[in-house]
């Protein structure tokens, strides 16, 4: 469950087990706030207008932006600690292509992290309705208010964020897979089990 490796984090030669305990806290939160954001986003799109409905539109943008500081924090944290080698035995057990899809998946992950909530943002800025986190501080708009630009980001902020659902699908199948039927504990290094 190892992100994309950066060159500028400090050097930590052969160290393997566990994540550290903001590293483990910055994952499973950021994982359940989406979680959370997209279904909120899937059940308040077919609903009637209501207050109920801006109601839920205020939590997704709240959530959406929430998303976005734990991305900016934890990509900051990622930079500055270099997190555990996997497991010689796993890497010697992983084909090519599945080395190169674990890199890849986590790469299209961070960006998407970035990318849905500020396609949101836009779009939410475009349509004329301004985000004041938590009903208590009010975002800048970063686009103008325009009806053709809204309905140009609507579905880009929607193919980013299926897509951000998607990978997370396949992220956690991957992480079942080597749990279950590979067996080597690879979820410890999350905080699950031992390592």
């Amino acid at each position: 469950m190892s992100v994309a490796t950066a060159t500028s984090a400090p050097p930590t030669a052969g160290r393997t087990g566990r994540y550290g305990l903001v590293a483990i806290a910055l994952h499973w939160l950021l994982a359940l706030a989406i979680v959370g954001a997209f279904s909120v986003g899937v059940y308040m799109t077919d609903l009637p207008f209501s207050p109920a409905r801006l109601k839920l539109y205020n939590w997704h943008k709240w959530a959406g932006v929430t998303i976005l500081a734990l991305s900016a924090l934890r990509l900051l944290w990622r930079l500055m600690n270099r997190p555990p080698e996997l497991p010689a035995s796993v890497t010697a057990a992983m084909p090519a292509w599945q080395q190169k899809a674990h890199h890849g998946t986590h790469h299209l992950m961070y960006l998407l992290f970035f990318a849905v909530p500020l396609t949101g943002w836009a779009y939410s800025s475009a349509a004329g309705f301004p985000i004041v986190w938590f009903g208590v501080l009010p975002l800048p708009d970063f686009v103008p208010v325009s009806k053709e630009l809204a309905e140009l980001i609507k579905p880009l902020h929607k193919l980013a964020a299926v897509s951000l659902a998607a990978l997370v699908v396949l992220h956690v199948a991957a992480a079942m897979k080597h749990q279950i039927i590979d067996r080597d504990r690879l979820l410890g290094r999350m905080g699950i089990g031992p390592v």
